[in-house]
């Protein structure tokens, strides 16, 4: 089923069992995406649709932080149910160990020798993995997995 039938059919489950968070999630969800399809003139693609949804969850994770460093108990409550919510219409997210393997392909196939190759390898990753993989778990993969790469190096370079 694609992701607006589901949103549509979610939205009349949300009505008749009176799931306020959800029904306002949901008209959210659906208004991005009509917006989106105006700006674009056309319809949306389900992939087009799913990034829709990450941006939402991006922004309720930064207010989610925001609630967090205010001490707002009710807002970090309200925040973290819905992005549970938001994810449900997300794909299957991929595991650390996936994202690792994919990093690690991409350093090899961009002769990534450091650090300073982050964007190269970023930018041979983010495609493999949108809409699958949060950017900044993502990020802090590579960085690790580049910051690995430049401790080998200077170990060879001592060793031999």
């Amino acid at each position: 089923m694609a992701l607006k039938e589901r949103l549509s059919d979610d939205m009349k489950t949300a009505l008749r069992n009176r799931e306020t968070v959800r029904l306002g999630l949901v008209r959210m969800i659906r208004a991005q995406i009509k917006n989106r399809e105006i700006a674009k003139g056309s319809g949306l693609e389900d992939e087009e649709t799913v990034e829709v949804v990450s941006s939402l969850i991006k922004a309720k994770r930064e207010a989610l932080e925001f609630a967090v460093k205010g001490d707002r108990k009710d807002l970090v409550a309200q925040a973290e149910e819905e992005l549970e919510i938001l994810a449900s219409y997300l794909p299957e997210q991929l595991s650390e160990e996936e994202i690792r393997s994919i990093v690690q392909e991409a350093i090899d196939q961009s002769g990534a020798a450091g650090p300073g190759d982050l964007g190269r390898v970023m930018g041979a990753v983010m495609p493999r993995v949108k809409g699958r993989a949060d950017g900044r778990l993502v990020n802090t993969i590579v960085r690790e997995c580049l910051a690995g790469l430049t401790t080998q190096d200077m170990q060879s370079v001592q060793t031999g």
